[in-house]
């Protein structure tokens, strides 16, 4: 426990909670004792919580309290005592002066997250205990419980740790101090958590930057599900950092999109990637779409106009993805110095009909491809090719589908994608009719696909290159400053050197 409390110390915490009902053996005398000495470096949160209230204590009730008294009078400097047993802990203290600790009176709800009615009442009756500060978790449902309790956060009056717990509820932990929060929590390792969806401290810090999050800094956020996956945070941060703009791009678990753009209305939140599966269902939200984006048929970026709250749709995949794919085809056969793509007269092959499928179909069309879409869905792939002018196929069909050689190849789909990284959607045989395959997947860096492919004769065109085209078309969009475009370059670098690092 000592080593954990100098790396928080080291890692940049200003605060450690020693969670006394996880020590393997703990002696309230001499264990104390010993923590209140190592006070001088940073404040200490004594935390006893008892099985009823979600921790691993459960011994005497009266023993449990007499530790946290103890701690009260060797001078800590905070300690969390559970609302149930708040009273009779205060009347037990009736009398004694503790001038130094400062009392959280703290609510765990465990299943879901009460209306704001009910979050309100829970307030006034733990301020009525005499505590110093309230604390209240509960559950995100949906990433839309969170929105209640930061209503509950910037209202109120007294100082006030709110926190949804779950991955649908990272947000409250990442932009409590925009909205007047006391504190957060971080834990010091993945996935070794004192609650449920707790990131890291050096998340916190380093990632979402969150020294320099305050009432003014604006939200963005990749939308999906999943979404763990992506690295637009890293990116999209570490350019914000870099040219000094006050926003923080955050992970958004979303499940009902419509719901959700509802809910989040404020000029506060100002921009969203949209990925799997909602880039179809975007395009149905926004009250304005840009043409390009309604012949795709699919959004993945929504931006809020400031001037009157209106939610605007773009695509920026196709720019991105096609880009990466004509210059794979320069480098293979040089066509420098004339204005005609290299995807004019090729067969283009894509696989998936969603919003990205849409997007690279569109996108080849456009350049004089000659379009087919393969989709598990036979129905789905006939229906896009319609629309777009191309032919159809059902994926199963695909292996032994060769007219000719030289072909093109996307993949679209999330197959091959983190965890299932031994997925591919086409047989290695099939692969040698291609002359360029294109997978969107970019976690793994390198798939399957893209191995067997490489394998094959292929060119290649990771994931990664559509990522960051269509990262930097999102960028402009969301913070208007196209004038930094070289100051972007830099942050830009720094991210993909770190995306890279991660991705290895």
């Amino acid at each position: 426990m000592i080593v954990d409390i100098q790396k928080a110390t080291l890692n940049g915490a200003d605060l450690v909670e020693i969670r006394l009902d996880s020590l393997a053996t703990f002696n309230p005398s001499q264990d104390l004792n010993t923590f209140i000495q190592y006070q001088h470096s940073l404040p200490f949160l004594f935390t006893y919580r008892p099985t009823w209230e979600g921790g691993k204590y459960d011994g005497d009730e009266n023993q449990r309290l007499d530790a946290l008294r103890l701690a009260m009078e060797l001078g800590a400097d905070y300690i969390d005592i559970e609302l149930k047993v708040a009273h009779q802990f205060y009347d037990s203290i009736r009398g004694k002066t503790f001038n130094k600790t400062k009392v959280i009176v703290s609510s765990h709800n465990y299943q879901q997250t009460p209306s704001v009615e009910d979050l309100g009442d829970l307030v006034a009756r733990i301020q009525a205990t005499g505590a110093d500060i309230v604390k209240i978790a509960t559950t995100a449902v949906e990433i839309t419980d969170v929105a209640r309790m930061f209503q509950i956060m910037v209202h109120s009056q007294v100082p006030f740790i709110g926190l949804v717990m779950g991955d649908r509820g990272l947000i409250s932990r990442v932009l409590c101090a925009k909205f007047g929060g006391y504190l957060t929590f971080g834990t010091l390792e993945s996935g070794i958590v004192s609650a449920p969806g707790q990131p890291t401290l050096k998340d916190l810090l380093d990632l979402y930057n969150f020294r320099q999050v305050g009432p003014e800094t604006k939200v963005y956020g990749i939308i999906g599900k999943p979404v763990s996956h992506s690295k637009s945070p890293i990116l999209f941060n570490k350019a914000f950092k870099t040219v000094g703009f006050d926003g923080v791009f955050v992970f958004l678990l979303v499940d009902d999109l419509a719901n959700f753009l509802r809910t989040y209305s404020s000029t506060d939140f100002v921009g969203f990637s949209v990925t799997i599966p909602h880039k179809e269902t975007a395009l149905k939200c926004c009250d304005e779409v840009d043409p390009v984006a309604k012949s795709i048929g699919a959004v993945n970026c929504v931006v809020r106009r400031p001037t009157d709250g209106k939610l605007i749709g773009y695509n920026t995949d196709y720019v991105g993805a096609i880009n990466a794919i004509e210059d794979g085809l320069r480098g293979k056969h040089d066509s420098s110095g004339t204005a005609i793509s290299p995807l004019a007269g090729k067969l283009f092959v894509v696989i998936g009909a969603g919003g990205a499928g849409k997007a690279l179909a569109y996108g080849a069309k456009e350049k004089g491809a000659r379009i087919v879409i393969a989709n598990r869905t036979y129905d789905r792939a006939r229906e896009l090719a319609d629309v777009i002018g191309g032919d159809a196929l059902a994926l199963s069909d695909l292996d032994s589908f060769h007219p000719e050689d030289g072909m093109i190849l996307a993949n679209t789909t999330s197959i091959g994608m983190q965890p299932k990284v031994d997925e591919t959607p086409i047989s290695k045989h099939a692969l040698k009719f291609y002359s360029l395959v294109f997978d969107a997947v970019y976690t793994p860096k390198m798939t399957r696909l893209l191995k067997e492919a490489e394998e094959s004769g292929a060119t290649i065109v990771k994931g990664l290159e559509m990522f960051i085209g269509q990262a930097y078309e999102q960028y402009e969009k969301y913070t208007g400053l196209p004038e930094c475009i070289l100051i972007l370059e830099a942050g830009w670098g720094a991210a993909l050197l770190a995306f890279v690092v991660l991705t290895s």
